[in-house]
């Protein structure tokens, strides 16, 4: 590789680290030329770029963009390397973890990641990488944190003017008026009648004087 070709893919790869906020610096030494292909379609299709480079050339990059930030990966410059970047943060490490299940090995191993500014050294963090939370996933949660006490002061309110909506109606509704049960009155002919002796009834002789 000619002086110039080198010049090339160092600015290729500050490109990358600028434009990338994570990427993974991965071990693919002992995979197949058909399981790198293979591997590279897997990214391709999960939008995570793949970038095969020698490890002075990636080096150079970094120190040229900012050499202290990226101190942390720098001891993981070693054998082949494999550089995935992605806008998600754990989408390469579901990539590595899966390639490796299907195809039963330890390859490609991880030998550091840069996540965000921070930095995840050794193949053992994998499983970790593959279970934190991306912005969006955080931002979810979030907004669903917000919501619940703000859903529960809705709901009482919501209770609270139905119940009063109920008193309302209660209120409103008219009295049911039971009329008072009307004294019996006896008429007055029955009166009359009942003080007016019968025909069997005669009244009594006065007793007439003695001669």
């Amino acid at each position: 590789m000619t002086k110039q070709e080198k010049n090339e893919v160092i600015e290729v790869l500050k490109g990358k680290f600028s434009q990338y906020s994570n990427f993974y610096i991965t071990d693919t030494e002992s995979l197949t030329v058909a399981q790198v292909t293979d591997l590279r379609r897997h990214c391709f299709t999960k939008q995570v770029e793949m970038k095969v480079a020698k490890n002075t050339l990636i080096r150079k990059a970094l120190e040229s963009i900012d050499a202290e930030k990226y101190t942390g990966v720098y001891d993981s410059l070693h054998k082949v390397t494999a550089l995935l970047f992605s806008e998600n943060p754990k989408e390469p490490a579901l990539i590595l973890a899966g390639f490796r299940k299907a195809s039963k090995g330890e390859k490609p191993s991880l030998k550091a990641a840069f996540i965000n500014g921070d930095v995840f050294v050794g193949d053992n963090q994998l499983t970790a990488l593959t279970k934190i939370k991306t912005k969006h996933e955080l931002i979810g949660e979030i907004i669903g944190l917000l919501n619940s006490p703000i859903q529960r002061v809705l709901g009482a309110l919501q209770n609270k003017d139905a119940a009063k909506a109920e008193e309302v109606v209660a209120e409103a509704a008219p009295v049911e008026v039971v009329a008072p049960v009307a004294e019996a009155v006896t008429p007055v002919a029955e009166t009359v009648v009942a003080e007016t002796p019968t025909a069997t009834e005669a009244p009594a002789a006065e007793a007439k004087p003695e001669a």
